[in-house]
């Protein structure tokens, strides 16, 4: 079959054919994905957990070879390894190469864990399934807030992710530097001693103060209605005034006379953000899979300057790291080289053929170059630097 003389025959279908070839390939490279990388399936994770105290060979035995002998059930797994050290297990699996689909098997994962886990030893903590470690956050944005506690600014924090994660490219949004809030009793020894209190009798106390156990419910025809003891601590307040009895004697004193009540955050912390010196937190942005990382930023820009102008002023958002601004500079890059090189090749077919003759010849390079970018769009192939 001769194409060319079907073509020029048939030049009206061809001419057709060329309008929507162009028409579809401008419309496939305004809608193609736009990333910095390809995307890349990520296939381990890793099985953590701790049992303090405990020595390499109780971990081993105890904890690392139940776990290890229910994972290697899995068929899709290509390797599992396992370490052992004083007081944690940590235990690495790698899916075969040939399977793409890996949330089934990430499922899988969890579920096998999960049944084992009853049968691990009394203070266990986990066992604790990561299977994230190839996630990257695309927009890294600091929050601030001057005179603000950590725990008001996680406040605002969680408010901005819940109006983040509205947007159609986000995928997800993390928070660090989030403080872990604590109630301290500090007390004197001389002064327990003094009164014949032990601390372990002083925590004793405060847990049979502290209800927080279910008060059942009561049954009314049709109406249930639920019973809730009270006793539980709603504030601060009501820790400093609880009644301790003093062992061996009548009398009873209030908490805030044997010790002193503060309000603060675990020491030493788990993690701690500062941003120019000031502490801060940190929302980590991930793009959803197959997104537009150019619109996610569109997006964020303008969810952090409409939560800029709600929030009180002191509340401060900063951009530290923003992949879309990247990715738009290295399309702007190509798109400019892309240009050129056509217009070369149909300048120098032009200079050397004449206009009608160079006309035909390049005008397929164009249409080629579309019709790339549309084949593109249909196998879910998108932009990026590679």
């Amino acid at each position: 079959m001769d194409l060319t003389r079907i073509a020029i025959e048939k030049d009206r279908v061809t001419a057709v054919v060329l309008l929507f070839l162009i028409a579809a390939g401008v419309a496939a490279y305004r809608g193609l994905p736009r990333t910095e990388d390809p995307e890349v399936t990520f296939r381990r994770a890793v099985v953590l957990t701790r049992l303090p105290g405990a020595s390499p060979e109780r971990i081993e035995r105890l904890v690392t070879d139940p776990i290890e002998a229910a994972l290697q059930e899995i068929p899709e797994l290509d390797s599992v390894a396992s370490r052992s050290r004083t007081g944690v297990s940590l235990i690495r699996v790698e899916v075969r190469d040939d399977v793409r689909d890996m949330l089934p098997i990430w499922d899988n994962l969890r579920r096998k864990v999960g049944q084992v886990a009853p049968d691990l030893p009394a203070g266990v903590i986990g066992p604790l399934v990561n299977d994230e470690l190839g996630d990257l956050f695309e927009i890294i944005v600091t929050l601030t807030g001057d005179g603000y506690s950590y725990n008001e600014l996680e406040e605002l924090a969680d408010a901005a992710r819940d109006d983040l994660l509205r947007i159609d490219e986000v995928a997800r949004v993390d928070i660090y530097g989030a403080q872990d809030e604590r109630i301290f009793v500090d007390y004197e020894n001389e002064r327990l001693a003094e009164l014949g209190v032990a601390p372990l009798q002083l925590r004793s106390i405060l847990e049979s103060v502290n209800i927080v156990i279910p008060g059942g419910e009561v049954r009314a025809g049709a109406e249930r209605i639920a019973l809730e003891p009270t006793g539980a601590f709603a504030s601060i307040d009501d820790l400093r005034r609880t009644v301790v009895t003093l062992p061996g004697r009548s009398e009873i004193v209030a908490l805030e006379d044997l010790a002193a009540i503060s309000r603060g955050y675990a020491e030493p912390p788990a993690s701690r953000v500062y941003a120019s010196g000031t502490p801060a937190l940190v929302l980590a942005i991930s793009m959803r899979e197959g997104g537009n990382v150019v619109a996610l930023g569109g997006g964020v820009r303008r969810e952090i300057a409409r939560l800029e102008a709600r929030y009180p002023i002191g509340v401060e958002f900063d951009v530290v790291r923003f992949q879309p601004e990247v990715v738009e500079t290295r399309i702007r890059t190509f798109r400019g080289s892309l240009f050129q090189s056509v217009g070369i090749v149909v300048g120098v077919v032009l200079l050397f053929m004449g206009l009608r003759t160079g006309f035909v010849v390049a005008s397929p390079v164009a249409v080629t170059i579309l019709a790339a970018l549309l084949l593109m769009s249909v196998f879910a192939v998108g932009l990026d630097q590679v």
